[in-house]
């Protein structure tokens, strides 16, 4: 187990591989495209993104309060590409970690993103209830099966190389994919003083009956600082996958820094661990733009002496070298 208890962000890189190291190989752009995987049986339709090898040289890409580098819908470079999959944290959306889905694919990789319905900025209306923590394991299964189904990157894909990445509730959604199985009634004492619907489900033992979603397909998981309430060390007895975990040191939104420790000591894998010194919560979403810095601040706004630019060069390095050991490189 490599644990990294005070990960100096202007150092972090240094403990897998030099960043000039895997920046020198990458392809111009990023191409990016728009997905939608259909409603179905199993659940509503899914929006976001893709992010794919493009040659093209490198242009931009408005979304309003975010323009991305890359070329829209440019041609998909290669075959037999890994992919990774990412989910966002409560209200998020799939362009919340939209540096990493670049890195992925200027390094020959498919990175694909969607909107949770219910619980994504622009619908909110399960947010607040248990039933979306048995959702989003199964919006991303149903993403998965789009991607290496119907998807336009469906032929370049290469389905025995997949990876997942995801953030605070996504972080809870990549351990439930993975084997780990939330034992609902420890969050009891925490929601003694709590008026939201969830403490109140919790309270009344009113937990969810559908059955957790598990899929074996993926072979490696990013988890960055997870919304962990739920887990004990018995809850995580079932992963088998490498992990790459995440925590900050000053948590927030739900997460703490004990919490995420749990995870770590109860997880049965050899595993990496890297604890982000000042950070909080937010600083793993990507470095904001003005707009969005003054739309959301509190998303974008990190603490005193806390370079969330600088963090990120390392972190998403770091991140990228993981799936490269563990998926393979092109």
């Amino acid at each position: 187990m490599l644990k990294i208890r005070h990960l100096n962000p202007l150092q972090a890189s240094s403990f897998l591989i030099p960043l000039a190291l895997l920046t020198a190989p990458l392809a111009q752009a990023a191409g990016f495209r728009f997905i939608e995987a259909p409603a179905d049986a199993d659940g509503p339709a899914l929006k976001g993104a893709m992010w794919s090898p493009c040659s093209a040289a490198p242009a931009q890409i408005d979304l309003g309060n975010v323009t991305l580098p890359g070329v829209k819908d440019c041609p998909i470079g290669g075959d037999k590409l890994p992919l990774v999959v990412i989910s966002h944290g409560r209200g998020g959306s799939f362009v919340g970690h939209h540096d990493i889905a670049e890195m992925r694919a200027d390094a020959g990789f498919v990175a694909a993103a969607i909107n949770h319905p219910g619980d994504t900025a622009s619908d909110m209306s399960r947010s607040d209830d248990l039933s979306v923590f048995i959702e989003r394991p199964n919006d991303i299964k149903r993403l998965f099966d789009f991607m290496i189904g119907a998807s336009p990157a469906a032929s370049n894909i290469d389905p025995d190389r997949i990876g997942f990445f995801g953030f605070s509730r996504g972080g809870y959604t990549g351990l439930v994919l993975v084997g780990a199985k939330p034992d609902w009634a420890t969050a009891a004492a925490l929601c003694e003083q709590s008026s939201s619907r969830i403490c109140g489900q919790i309270r009344a033992k009113e937990y969810p009956e559908q059955p957790l979603t598990h899929d074996p397909r993926i072979k490696a998981a990013v988890i960055a600082d997870p919304l962990a309430l739920w887990f004990t060390a018995d809850s995580l007895q079932e992963i088998k996958v490498p992990i790459q975990l995440w925590a900050s040191e000053l948590g927030g939104d739900g997460v703490t820094s004990h919490n995420v420790a749990v995870v770590d000591s109860g997880l049965p894998i050899k595993h990496e661990y890297h604890v982000v010194p000042n950070s909080a919560h937010f600083a793993c979403l990507a470095p904001c733009p003005p707009a969005l810095a003054k739309a959301r601040p509190e998303l974008c706004t990190d603490a005193p002496g806390f370079d969330r630019g600088t963090f990120h060069q390392p972190f998403d390095a770091d991140v990228l070298a993981f799936f490269r050991a563990q998926l393979g490189d092109r």
